[in-house]
């Protein structure tokens, strides 16, 4: 990777061989059908299980939107946005169903002075992640949602960053 950076980074994360734990990556996939609307400068990545691998590519990005699968305790589908500081007291507690790989990303990028200014988790209540290549119902009709979350957080973040 050059060592440019990334005006936003948007980072599916999840394995697609676990059913509703694969809807980040889904989300990602549907971003792409139509990246050409997206902001300049916006890149998207299906970060699947990698975990501390993305650690290059978050180190280049002025903005991060990450979408997972959370534990919400809530009704499968449920989405929710957190930004900021919000991200690690709740992924402190354990909501991802990754646990340790997307706090300890945001901890290790954060320890090396390098976690972009804007930080935001959309997170999707899973309701099977039992082995399997499906969304579940709930969770798949939350995809059209998610994206429109997601580009609505980048058009905030590129309003920030003009009047900034």
């Amino acid at each position: 990777m050059s060592g440019g950076r990334t005006r936003a980074l948007v980072l599916g994360i999840g394995n697609i061989l676990l059913g509703d734990e694969g809807v980040g990556v889904a989300v990602v996939r549907e971003l792409e059908r139509d990246a050409g609307s997206l902001p300049a400068g916006t890149q998207v990545v299906d970060g699947g299980t990698l975990g501390l691998d993305l650690l290059p590519l978050v180190e280049t990005a002025e903005e991060l939107i990450v979408i997972d699968a959370l534990e919400l305790r809530a009704e499968p589908g449920t989405v929710t946005v957190l930004r900021g500081g919000e991200i690690g007291d709740r992924l402190g507690g354990h909501l991802s169903i990754h646990q340790v790989g997307v706090a300890d990303l945001m901890a290790a990028a954060r320890l090396l002075g390098r976690l972009p200014g804007h930080v935001t988790l959309v997170g999707i209540q899973p309701g099977c992640v039992d082995p399997g290549l499906r969304l579940s119902p709930p969770v798949e009709a939350a995809i059209p949602l998610v994206v429109e979350v997601v580009r609505r957080e980048l058009a905030m973040a590129d309003r920030l960053v003009a009047a900034g």
